[in-house]
């Protein structure tokens, strides 16, 4: 029988005193994209860091795979962190920045068949022709992308992102939700990505998990995304030009 990709036992998270997570329980099988959204400071980062075994559940469990975070092989696991957390200032170029993926230290010296399986990524994520640039020397989106890169060149079971269409134009976001959406099926590997954007949860993730501290609902976009699950959520902050399954706006 296959474990779970993702399997959460009433985690529960205390930061400063505050409690962010509160009893989420939730099984996410392997190959599945999974969408996380939820009001900020809904506890949706902090998911992702326990997942990630960077803050310890003060109560409950978190199983990758059938094992502990700590147990996995970090190459099984590919992060893409918020734009804003990313450091641009170091001297380093985008297929660089790839081929450290490759590796569990910075490669000062890179070999041929990494730099191919970096311009590859970088092919894969629509900009390889900005391998020889300076992270400095990208947009928002660009960076992303880079980072992107730098996620899948290692293959990994298990896919993190935490708002990867930050900083990104229209056309680099479809982009990324084509590679996201395709990936799971090609590769086997499991998404789970935080984010704000409703119309990219709705139209490319296979699951939608709406979180609120505690978990609101869990399951296919049109069994999640309904007004009356988000209004529990998000409260009076709805937006009014969304459009819910199984309660459409009136015509």
């Amino acid at each position: 029988m296959n474990e779970n990709a993702i399997e959460t036992r009433g985690l529960s998270v205390y930061l400063h005193e505050r409690l962010v997570l509160d009893g989420i329980t939730v099984s996410i099988t392997p190959g599945t994209f999974t969408a996380v959204i939820g009001p900020n400071g809904a506890g949706k980062s902090t998911l992702l860091r326990a997942l990630l075994g960077l803050t310890r559940p003060s109560r409950g469990t978190v199983r990758l795979f059938g094992g502990t975070p700590e147990s996995l092989d970090p190459a099984s696991v590919g992060y893409v962190p918020q734009l804003k957390t990313l450091d641009t200032t170091f001297p380093a170029r985008a297929i660089d920045l790839v081929v450290s993926g490759l590796r569990r230290r910075w490669p000062w010296r890179s070999g041929k068949n990494e730099r191919e399986q970096a311009i590859e990524a970088l092919e894969r994520v629509g900009v390889a022709h900005l391998s020889g640039r300076t992270l400095a020397q990208l947009s928002g989106g660009e960076l992303q992308r880079v980072y992107l890169a730098r996620c899948l060149v290692r293959q990994p079971r298990l896919i993190l992102l935490d708002e990867p269409a930050a900083g990104m134009d229209a056309s680099a976001e479809a982009d990324m939700y084509h590679i996201l959406e395709a990936y799971p099926g090609q590769t086997g590997a499991t998404i789970l990505m935080v984010t704000h954007d409703w119309e990219g949860a709705r139209y490319h993730a296979s699951h939608v998990l709406l979180l609120h501290r505690r978990l609101i609902a869990f399951g296919p976009p049109i069994e999640v995304m309904h007004k009356t699950q988000l209004g529990e959520a998000y409260g009076h902050d709805l937006p009014g030009h969304v459009r819910y399954f199984g309660e459409e706006e009136d015509a």
